[in-house]
C-alpha cells in the first residue's frame, strides 16, 4: 500500500474510532438523563439571585420545590412570585450554619414532601476588601456558609437518598474555587473548600447512585452585588465589583446560568464552568502559572488600597453607592437585582 493510501486509511480509521467513542459517550450521558417532573428539589439560598432563578426553571419543569433561606421576608416574596406562576413551592426559613436548625428543616421537608430527589447547595456570602482589611471572622463566616452549611445538609439528606436508591446533589461553587481572586480571599477560601468537599463526595457517593455536580460560575448578573459585603474603601470596592458583575462581555445573564446548571444536574455532569472568561482564567492559571501570577499581581495593584483600621467598616452594596455605582455602567446588574428579589 502506498504511503498516501495508508495515511488515508489510518485517518479514516481514527476518525471512525473517534465518532464511535463520541457516540458511546453521548449514549451513556443520555442514560443518566433525569426529568424533574414531580421531583422533590431542595434549594438553599433560594430567596433571591441564582437560587431564585433555579427555582423558576426547575419549578417550571414541574418539580416540587422546597425553598430554604435565612431571610424569612425575602423568602416569602420569592414564594409568592413562584405560586403566582403555578409552581408547587414551600418555604423553610433556616440558618444553615446551625446544625440543629438544618436537622429540623430537613425533617420538616421530608414530612411535607416525602423525599428529596435533588439537593442544590446554593447559599453563599461575598465579602470584598483587601486582605489587610479582612478579619479572621470574615474567613470564618465564609467557611460557615460555604462549607459547614452544605456539609450539615448533606449529612442529613444523603441517608434518605441512599434509602430511595439515589439522588442528585449540586454544589454551587465559583471560579474562585479554581483561582484565587484579589480582594475576595475569604470567599475564595470558602469556595476552594466547598469544591474539595463536592469532588470528594462525588467519588464516595457514586456507589449509592448519588451524582454530585460541582458548578464553577464566573461573573453572573444576578443582582447579588447589592447584598455583598464591602470593607476597606467600600465605595470604590463596590464600584469595581458591581461594574465587573454587570459588564456583558465578561458576565452571564442569570437566567442563562440557571439553565446551564439545570442541564448539568439533569445529566449528572461532574463539573460545570460557566462563562468563557472563567474557562480561560482557569486554563491560564493551570497552563501559564507565571503569566497568571503576573496578571493577578497587576490586578491587585490596580484595586483600591487598604484603609487604616479606624476607617474600616463593614457595609453592604446598598450602603456603598457612589458616582460610578449605581450608574449606566452597572445598569444590567441593577436590572438583574430588581428581577431577582435582591432589592
Amino acid at each position: 500500500m502506498k504511503p498516501s493510501a495508508r495515511n488515508l486509511t489510518l485517518a479514516l480509521a481514527g476518525g471512525g474510532t473517534a465518532l464511535l467513542f463520541m457516540g458511546a459517550a453521548r449514549l451513556l450521558r443520555n442514560r443518566r438523563r433525569e426529568d424533574f417532573v414531580g421531583a422533590s428539589v431542595l434549594i438553599t439560598g433560594a430567596s433571591r439571585g441564582l437560587g431564585l432563578e433555579l427555582a423558576r426553571r426547575l419549578g417550571g419543569e414541574g418539580a416540587r420545590l422546597s425553598l430554604v433561606a435565612r431571610d424569612a421576608e425575602a423568602l416569602q416574596r420569592a414564594l409568592n412570585e413562584l405560586k403566582v406562576q403555578g409552581i408547587d413551592a414551600r418555604s423553610y426559613p433556616c440558618d444553615l450554619t446551625k446544625p440543629s436548625q438544618v436537622k429540623e428543616m430537613v425533617r420538616q421537608v421530608l414530612a411535607d414532601r416525602g423525599n428529596i430527589d435533588v439537593l442544590v447547595n446554593n447559599a453563599g456570602i461575598v465579602q470584598v476588601a483587601p486582605f489587610e482589611n479582612q478579619d479572621p471572622e470574615d474567613f470564618e463566616d465564609s467557611l460557615d456558609i460555604h462549607v459547614w452549611g452544605p456539609l450539615h445538609l448533606v449529612r442529613e439528606v444523603v441517608p434518605q437518598m441512599k434509602r430511595q436508591g439515589g439522588g442528585r446533589i449540586v454544589n454551587i461553587s465559583s471560579i474562585g474555587e479554581l483561582v484565587a481572586v484579589p480582594h475576595l480571599l475569604p470567599y475564595c477560601v470558602g469556595k476552594f473548600a466547598l469544591t474539595a468537599l463536592s469532588d470528594g463526595m462525588r467519588a464516595e457517593l457514586a456507589k449509592d447512585h448519588i451524582r454530585v455536580t460541582t458548578v464553577a460560575p464566573g461573573l453572573m448578573r444576578t443582582g447579588s452585588h447589592l447584598n455583598a459585603y464591602f470593607k476597606g474603601n467600600n465605595r470604590r470596592e463596590f464600584a469595581w465589583f458591581s461594574i465587573s458583575d454587570g459588564f456583558p462581555l465578561i458576565s452571564v445573564n442569570s437566567s442563562n446560568a440557571a439553565r446551564r446548571v439545570v442541564e448539568a444536574c439533569r445529566y449528572g455532569d461532574p463539573r460545570l464552568i460557566i462563562t468563557l472568561p472563567a474557562k480561560l482564567l482557569y486554563l491560564a492559571s493551570a497552563l501559564l502559572p507565571w503569566a497568571f501570577s503576573w496578571g493577578s499581581k497587576l490586578a491587585a495593584r490596580l484595586l483600591p488600597a487598604p484603609v487604616p483600621p479606624r476607617e474600616n467598616r463593614l457595609r453592604t452594596g446598598k450602603e456603598s453607592s457612589s458616582l460610578l455605582a449605581p450608574s449606566v455602567l452597572t445598569a444590567l446588574a441593577d436590572r438583574a437585582a430588581r428581577r431577582n428579589n435582591e432589592i
